[in-house]
């Protein structure tokens, strides 16, 4: 918890020329000096945190199951964290000072935060893991597509290949759209500006809380039923593009925004005229938080159900041409079969969404591994 060193200063320079400290010219004793350290766990802090945790416990078990008519495990985490939160705070405030007891309170609420957080993402993680290990652990729900499966078909028939190629096709295309187009706006409301530049800004954000179905039903509408493209994979990811441009040019907005002014003047100061000091100067700057705007986009593409449904349709063919007939990605592949009341068909959906996850990790990885390499290039 917070600790608190003293340190006592006094008269410098030699002793031989220190003259008394008498009379009315004597120089005032310096005050001692506090120096307040965050952080580090004591052990009157881990005493007073595992007894609060404990006291909090026994009453909160108390409460539910002896004196009132209360169920639930929801229930009882939450007010065992209420309780433990005021029986902490009641605990410090006997040996702290207020302005300790508040730092020590706000670190255990940030902490526990975090776990909870980290916790909630273990279980669905495990969750997942346990519900389609049936199927995951089978090769050919890597190698086949569901062409030849049917409901009551074995575990060691079909698999998400189709789903998975897919996937990357329509994610890869519709980043190939949104990143340029997304990055472009970005450097508009961030370096040029103008009258035009607030309009922009409020359709973007508005598009940021876009329903997903609602930009499917746009995609459908104005360039399937309207200019008769068919439902393929190049429609879905026309409707992943409506969905990703928005937060990649917000993220980037904000990471330009980062770049320091002092740049700017710098190559202004060289004779570099505004779109080349753009080009050289800010957007190799901001390129690891470029790399992250465009790492959320994916991430928010790459999960989408209702416009993929919409856009590209459904079919149980393996079909590696995105611009020809329908095509399935893992999002639709897991919403289609996890209906199904047979249990191989429902493990083959929590297989695909375990893989789905996967392919999240290696695009996020990948991406910051590029996105640290070329900026230790561009350093040098």
């Amino acid at each position: 918890m917070t600790t608190i060193a003293t340190a006592t200063g006094g008269p410098s320079g030699p002793p031989d020329q220190q003259g008394p400290a008498t009379g009315p010219s004597a120089a005032p004793a310096s005050e001692p000096e506090v120096r307040i350290r965050f952080g580090g766990i004591t052990g009157p802090g881990l005493t007073s945190l595992l007894g609060a945790a404990v006291g909090s416990f026994a009453l909160c078990w108390l409460l539910y199951e002896r004196l009132l008519p209360l169920s639930g495990a929801q229930g009882f985490l939450l007010s065992w964290y209420v309780l433990f939160l005021a029986m902490y705070w009641g605990i410090g405030r006997t040996q702290w000072d207020p302005r300790t007891v508040r730092e020590n309170l706000a670190r255990v609420v940030v902490c526990s935060a975090g776990l909870a957080v980290t916790a909630l993402i273990v279980d669905q993680v495990f969750f997942v893991g346990e519900m389609g290990e049936h199927a995951a652990s089978h090769a050919n729900f890597y190698t086949q597509d569901m062409e030849r499966t049917a409901s009551l078909s074995p575990i060691t028939s079909g698999g998400a290949l189709a789903a998975v190629i897919g996937s990357l096709e329509q994610l890869g295309l519709a980043t190939l759209f949104a990143v340029p187009l997304g990055i472009a706006t970005a450097v508009y409301l961030a370096e040029v500006g103008g009258r035009g530049a607030r309009a922009v800004r409020t359709v973007v954000e508005a598009m940021t809380a876009l329903p997903s179905i609602v930009a499917g039903l746009f995609v459908l509408g104005v360039v399937i039923l309207t200019l008769g493209l068919q439902q393929s994979g190049f429609a879905a990811s026309l409707a992943l593009t409506v969905m990703m441009m928005p937060i990649v040019t917000r993220a980037s907005e904000v990471v330009l925004r980062l770049v320091p002014g002092t740049l700017r003047e710098a190559s202004y100061a060289l004779g570099s005229s505004q779109w080349r000091t753009v080009w050289s100067v800010v957007l190799p700057t901001a390129r690891r938080g470029l790399v992250t705007a465009v790492v959320l986009g994916m991430a928010r593409g790459v999960g989408e159900t209702s416009p993929v449904l919409l856009t590209s349709g459904f079919t149980a063919q393996f079909n590696a041409n995105p611009f020809n007939d329908h095509q399935v990605s893992l999002p639709l592949f897991i919403w289609n079969y996890v209906r199904y009341p047979s249990s191989d068909m429902v493990a083959r959906a929590f297989a695909a969404g375990l893989l789905l996850m996967f392919v999240v990790l290696v695009l996020f990885v990948t991406a910051r591994l590029l996105a640290g390499r070329s900026y230790q290039g561009g350093s040098r």
